[in-house]
């Protein structure tokens, strides 16, 4: 006979809400349903989302990943990502009589349409965000060069010399860290007390319940494992919000990405999902887990979001 050392308990506490948000479930079915009307491929311009698990099991559906229109041919199908895209791409896709499909989230164009709001005002627009960022890249590119400032630190906040002080207004990127950028605003309002600010913030429900759940998991936790890729911005976020939380954050693709050496001393894993990772990542976790320790999972209620948003007309008409 040989003996079998016991498995180690622990605990693993499932944030909730985490994973797929409203915008980020639309997306993926508007390239889903494209390759099953129009068959493949259909292009897709930018990461549909963030992730790459997402991005390669739409690839082998039919989806063909491209950074610009002009990789496009003009007779198939094309779906602009849910981060957005400037005005010019869809100018250009109608100059060439493309078909094409918008899964820009509607939050996002919810900002969109804040910032011509304020640029018809008059106003001078300062974007919260992260330079770089395909949201933000959209985000600039409805309006005019020099339209729009951006402004990624307080540091930029207080830095910042305006037009003029008392004609100024602020928007921000849906994906950021609730607690930094309310730092910024702070910073911007101490500046600027005439600012204009967005009619609700421009944060998204699902970014703010995921990073609200975080700091509940994090709290109570040794470790904190985040699922998502390293490019998503929600996904980042959640690691930082864990570690300020008090809780050894590690951002991971998957489960090939966890290190069980992180985990030496740890009883309670804290586990979640960024917006853009399907569930089946956190269930492979919590599989790789079970193979070395005795495994418990306490779900943690924060928020239950019951958000839905509707696909275009074009894909579910017969």
């Amino acid at each position: 006979m040989t003996d079998t050392a016991p498995r180690p308990p622990i605990t693993v506490l499932l944030a909730t809400p985490r994973g797929f948000c409203a915008g980020v479930d639309r997306a993926i079915q508007i390239v889903e349903r494209a390759i099953e009307k129009y068959g493949a491929p259909v292009y897709v311009r930018h990461e549909i989302v963030h992730n790459r698990h997402v991005v390669d099991r739409l690839k082998r559906l039919g989806a063909v990943f491209v950074e610009e229109l002009d990789e496009c041919p003009a007779d198939r199908p094309v779906v602009f990502s849910a981060h957005g895209v400037p005005k010019a791409v869809p100018a250009e896709a109608q100059a060439r009589r493309m078909l094409y499909l918008d899964a820009t989230c509607p939050l996002v164009s919810k900002v969109h349409v804040e910032a011509q709001r304020h640029h018809d005002a008059g106003r001078e627009i300062l974007l919260i965000g992260h330079a770089g960022h395909p949201e933000v890249v959209g985000t600039m590119g409805q309006l005019p060069a020099g339209a729009v400032a951006l402004i990624e630190t307080v540091a930029d906040a207080k830095a910042f010399q305006p037009r003029d002080p008392a004609n100024v207004a602020f928007i921000t990127q849906t994906t950021l860290s609730v607690d930094d950028t309310a730092d910024i605003v702070d910073a911007l309002r101490a500046r600027f007390p005439a600012i204009a600010a967005p009619y609700k913030d421009d944060i998204c429900y699902a970014t703010t319940n995921r990073q609200e759940a975080v700091k509940t998991v994090a709290a109570r936790s040794d470790v904190l494992l985040v699922l998502g890729s390293a490019n998503s911005s929600n996904s980042v976020r959640l690691a930082e919000v864990g570690r300020r939380a008090g809780a050894r954050a590690y951002l991971i693709d998957d489960a090939q990405g966890l290190d069980l050496a992180w985990l030496a001393g740890a009883a309670t894993v804290g586990v979640t999902a960024g917006a853009s990772a399907p569930e089946v990542l956190v269930q492979g976790v919590i599989e790789r887990l079970a193979e070395t320790f005795l495994v418990s999972v306490e779900e943690i209620d924060a928020v239950r979001e019951m958000v839905s948003f509707k696909l275009p007309r074009v894909l579910t008409q017969a």
